[in-house]
This record gives structure tokens, C-alpha cells and sequence, in this order.
């Protein structure tokens, strides 16, 4: 997903639901929504059958190019 179209949609959520992103605050918001819509892009072009489980942990990683973003 191009970067223009995370920080439209970024905003648009964050307009629609009346929150405020701190300018300090956005550069991790901007990545975080990126890792997640690469992660839906995957899981959309895959065909997942009935005998397809969940995983049993989930172990959040720091994604790559998070280097200077700070929670």
C-alpha cells in the first residue's frame, strides 16, 4: 500500500472517530497501519480451508525500519 494512501486513510479513521494523532505520535501510527494492511494484503491471497487453525501464540516482533520510533 503506497504511503499517500495509509496517511488518507489514517486520517480519515481518525477524523471519523474523533481522535487526535500527536505529531510525535504519527510517525508509528503511519507504520503500524502499513504492517497491518501488508498483513491483510497476505492473508487476502490466501485460501484458507476448514481444516486451517488459528495460530495458538501470537509473538509481536518490531518490524523492520522501526529504527528512531519510539512508543
Amino acid at each position: 500500500m503506497h504511503s499517500t494512501l495509509i496517511e488518507a486513510l489514517v486520517d480519515a479513521s481518525a477524523a471519523a472517530q474523533g481522535l487526535e494523532i500527536a505529531p510525535e505520535h504519527r510517525p508509528g501510527v503511519l507504520l503500524y497501519f502499513g504492517l497491518a494492511a501488508s498483513f491483510a494484503e497476505q492473508i487476502a491471497g490466501h485460501t484458507f480451508s476448514l481444516a486451517d487453525e488459528p495460530a495458538i501464540v501470537f509473538v509481536p516482533v518490531t518490524p523492520e525500519g522501526s529504527e528512531g520510533v519510539t512508543s
